[in-house]
């Protein structure tokens, strides 16, 4: 029979450590219940719950393990073992630096190989990098009077959004359930958690009208001066560096959703 903890429930997680806290948290974000995550990890129920409530102690091993299993993030990998006491796994380059020039080049090719459609490159909390003439010129009109230029906040904070973006209640949607599991996949990042608030009171202000089936695809059209036009979206994540600063940029690819736009968009090429 295991020896009893003389403390009661409330003593022991009113005392739990920062790592029980943040792999409980993991855990119910990502909707596994204990004997779920166990199983995917390959250790019992018993010592996770031992885990959870600051009872045992992790290894390095176990925290890695432990972060496979929940599938999370580097950045949220290296905040999981700085909780339970031992030093990040995974290196995080400032983007400017000697060591990172060589993907910088990449993606500066990339996006200017786009043209003439649009294409840019945002970091963790989407604020915007790196841009091609085209998405630069559409961005000055979305984000005038937003700095440092963000891809959440030009959508959020500029008065004029619902004038320029014309689907702007099915964008806001869309762009809020990606920040929410973005949030939640880094929830001591206050930065994210403001973009989602943000986002949030957008969407109240701007409810998506239609209650029937969603489109497969959500649209980004634009009012311009000289008509509207219509994007398809793709994102990219970068899923085979060990850097955090790459895994956590998005290069972000726009495609003329018709033909009106495609010809609208040739003038640039």
């Amino acid at each position: 029979m295991p020896p009893t903890d003389p403390r009661t429930n409330t003593q022991l997680l009113a005392g739990r450590p920062a790592f029980a806290d943040a792999l409980r948290h993991h855990r119910m974000a990502r909707r596994f219940s204990q004997l779920e995550l166990s199983l995917e990890c390959g250790i019992s129920a018993r010592h996770l719950s031992f885990l959870e409530t600051g009872r045992a102690k992790p290894s390095r091993d176990m925290v890695m393990q432990l972060a496979d299993g929940l599938m999370l993030p580097l950045g949220t990998r290296n905040a999981l073992l700085q909780a339970a006491g031992f030093s990040a796994a995974f290196p995080a380059s400032e983007l400017g630096s000697d060591a990172l020039k060589p993907f910088r080049d990449m993606l500066s090719d990339m996006i200017d190989r786009h043209t003439p459609n649009p294409a840019m490159v945002c970091d963790r909390h989407w604020n915007v990098r790196d841009a091609n003439p085209v998405a630069a010129a559409l961005l000055s009109a979305l984000g005038e009077g937003i700095q440092p230029l963000n891809a959440v906040r030009i959508l959020t904070d500029n008065p004029d959004a619902p004038d320029l973006v014309a689907n702007l209640p099915e964008v806001l949607a869309e762009m809020t359930g990606r920040i929410r599991l973005e949030a939640m996949e880094a929830p001591g990042d206050a930065i994210l958690m403001n973009h989602l608030a943000a986002l949030e009171a957008a969407c109240a202000r701007h409810p998506v009208k239609s209650a029937g089936p969603r489109s497969p695809v959500v649209p980004l059209i634009l009012n311009t001066p000289d008509g509207q036009l219509s994007f398809l979206s793709t994102i990219a994540h970068f899923g085979t560096s060990e850097d955090v600063t790459i895994r956590d940029l998005r290069l972000e690819l726009l495609f003329p959703a018709d033909e009106a736009t495609r010809q609208a968009l040739a003038q640039f090429g």
